[in-house]
């Protein structure tokens, strides 16, 4: 290739080549750009759900505490070797399509989908608002309704002796929230009892900030199973917002229906 020629007639030198430091300082700058960007969406996250300042002081302190085993993970899995998929994985079938939409804050124009014993669902939303419409439509489907929460919504015409519920912010301003094997504890006997439960569970952000992806994930695929085998039912609300493309459709696919 011709060097293009300079005002004067002399052909422009080619640039020069990068060094090692401004590489690495490139490199630097943009794992760095990428890392505040992450943060700051998670923290908008976290406000656009409604925590209060002590919540998000809890959540934000918990992350910085884990923010070195992380970024090992991290390194690990970027001089990993790249792992090549499995057949199981090529031939699932696709999610469900999501066909139910109602309007944030109105009545719905159609009656919401039922839930059934041994099905799993994942509502994609900022605020809890689909869920729980679900949740109320579907409550007397089941013998008990079991509530993970933050902030446990109520459900009317629901007697107290049905109702279990897990309050994450019950430990806060304690000895902390309840870690997912605990969770999965308290779930066990409405879950196993004759008809099985309703499980809502609205808080996965919160599980994730607290307990990392992997074990969310871990979690989440055992109240999927636990509903299948028991004839339970669950229903899940997610803001997509709080996890990247590859993380929010790894956990899409734990589900059998997504909305």
């Amino acid at each position: 290739m011709s060097e293009a020629p300079r005002r004067d007639g002399a052909p422009t030198p080619p640039p020069e080549p990068a060094t090692s430091e401004e590489e690495f300082a490139r490199t630097y700058a943009a794992g760095y750009e990428e890392g505040v960007r992450s943060a700051l969406r998670e923290v908008l996250g976290h406000v656009a759900r409604g925590h209060t300042p002590a919540e998000l002081r809890m959540l934000v302190e918990s992350r910085l505490a884990r923010i070195k085993e992380e970024v090992e993970l991290k390194r690990r899995n970027m001089t990993a070797p790249p792992r090549q998929p499995t057949w199981s994985s090529l031939l699932r079938p696709p999610t469900a399509a999501r066909p139910w939409v109602a309007p944030v804050g109105a009545p719905s124009a159609q009656v919401p989908p039922r839930l059934g014993p041994g099905r799993s669902w994942l509502v994609r939303e900022e605020r809890p608002a689909h869920a729980l419409e679900m949740l109320r439509a579907n409550a007397a489907d089941f013998p008990r309704v079991a509530i993970v929460s933050l902030h446990p919504p109520a459900i009317p015409g629901l007697p107290p002796e049905r109702r279990v519920e897990v309050d994450l912010s019950a430990g806060v301003a304690g000895s902390g929230p309840p870690s997912p094997g605990e969770i999965s504890g308290r779930l066990r006997a409405p879950t196993e009892a004759p008809g099985g439960a309703l499980v809502y569970v609205d808080a996965l952000e919160f599980l994730t900030t607290e307990n990392g992806l992997d074990m969310t994930l871990r979690f989440v695929n055992w109240l999927v199973g636990q509903a299948r085998d028991t004839g339970s039912a669950l229903l899940v609300s997610f803001d997509p917002r709080s996890l990247e493309l590859k993380d929010s459709s790894r956990l899409e696919r734990v589900f059998q229906s997504v909305l």
